[in-house]
């Protein structure tokens, strides 16, 4: 069964907040395995909060040992493992990165986020060599606004592809709701929207990106769409 990892270097670029995501939309239709070896551990501390979706179960004792066993489990268990990583360059990062289906690495639109995620692919093309196969991966683009796009952005954007680096055509925006899921618990669809404003654009944005994970799992030779045009 797929299994996805989420990786980053750097903290604060909406790696976990992109895993649950991911995990909350595919738990709509299919049973989802969590394996959250982040040692803060955010996305078991939001599944202590009411409304976790019953077709999420967590793993929260991974660790450099175990981790390899624990995606093995969770493989055999769940049609989906989603995989949250710890924010640095480690060798339980790297046996995650063996281990996946596609790897996602989320990142800012800053010159400083972008040399982070340079880290994350580089340990991706080593565990690549190490390993004898490719790993489908891709950047993510995260908390963007959704009207507005910068410069650094765009020249952030094409940089990456000049250097054949894949970047999913979605991006995340900077949207409230998604944060709002780790005050309130649950998934984007259980907010209250007499708490949390716009949730339709943040479920629409997040679909979007899942609907774009699958089928580069399905297709991950496809050329994205943006590199067509």
């Amino acid at each position: 069964m797929p299994v996805i990892s989420f990786i980053s270097p750097k903290g604060g670029v909406g790696k976990t907040t992109a895993a649950t995501l991911m995990a909350t939309q595919l738990a709509r239709k299919t049973q989802v395995i969590i394996i959250d070896a982040d040692p803060n551990r955010p996305i078991l501390a939001w599944s202590q909060l009411s409304g976790c979706p019953a077709n999420i179960r967590i793993v929260s004792d991974a660790n450099q040992e175990n981790i390899l066993d624990k995606i093995e489990e969770a493989a055999a268990e769940a049609p989906f493992v989603v995989v949250d990583c710890e924010g640095t360059a480690s060798l339980t990062v790297a046996y995650a990165i063996g281990a996946s289906d596609l790897v996602v690495v989320p990142t800012q639109g800053s010159q400083l986020d972008a040399k982070q995620a340079a880290k994350a692919l580089s340990l991706i093309k080593n565990t690549e060599r190490q390993s004898r196969r490719p790993i489908p991966h891709a950047v993510l683009l995260t908390r963007t606004n959704p009207i507005i796009k910068p410069r650094t952005l765009s020249a952030i954007h094409e940089q990456l592809r000049a250097h054949g680096i894949r970047l999913f055509d979605t991006q995340l925006h900077e949207r409230e709701a998604f944060k709002a899921m780790f005050s309130f618990g649950g998934a984007l669809e259980t907010l209250d929207p007499s708490q949390v404003a716009n949730i339709d654009k943040a479920v629409a944005n997040a679909r979007a990106f899942v609907a774009e994970a699958i089928e580069l799992l399905k297709n991950p030779d496809a050329v994205p769409a943006q590199e067509v045009a």
